[in-house]
């Protein structure tokens, strides 16, 4: 009996700490009157450009504020707001061999972004955030581009997840 006492004790603490915004199981710390984030479309301004990057970014960094809080996603002016741009994407050697031939190259993806929290001024910010993956340089970009691109815009968000609103 005591057991199952303990445990909706447990049950109803984790969901008022949740419900009222204060703390959320993915580390998330949001005000509790915050209700909507708002994404903005990432215009690609690197100098090489990846035609599908502007989107895949933009949709991912929703998704994971869709999937990791209880915000709801608006158009405009949400709550917590992000807005940026791609401002690199490049290719280079990274590990070079014996022979002065590149082993790897790596693909880096950089970001600047601002984070606006319209409760807690504090809170924001603007920074560049950069990611990249490694792939052998026997292998042609073009087919491994999209695996490589997923994976760092994943990173990306992560990261800007963390910094927007994970107070750890």
């Amino acid at each position: 009996m005591l057991k199952k006492i303990n445990t909706l004790l447990i049950l109803i603490a984790a969901f008022v700490l949740t419900g009222c915004g204060i703390y959320s199981f993915t580390g998330a710390s949001i005000p509790a009157e915050a209700k909507t984030v708002s994404v903005q479309h990432f215009p690609n301004n690197a100098n090489l450009v990846n035609p599908l990057l502007s989107d895949q970014i933009t949709n991912t960094l929703r998704d994971y504020f869709m999937n990791q809080t209880t915000l709801e996603g608006v158009a405009d002016n949400g709550d917590l707001a992000i807005e940026g741009e791609i401002v690199d994407y490049k290719t280079a050697p990274t590990a070079i061999t014996g022979e002065q031939v590149a082993a790897l190259n790596r693909l880096t993806i950089t970001v600047n972004v601002r984070f606006y929290n319209r409760f807690d001024e504090s809170k924001n910010f603007e920074q560049k955030f950069s990611q990249y993956e490694d792939y052998p340089s026997t292998t042609d970009l073009n087919t491994v581009q999209n695996e490589l691109v997923e994976t760092i815009c994943n990173k990306l968000c992560e990261d800007i997840f963390n910094k927007a609103v994970v107070n750890w």
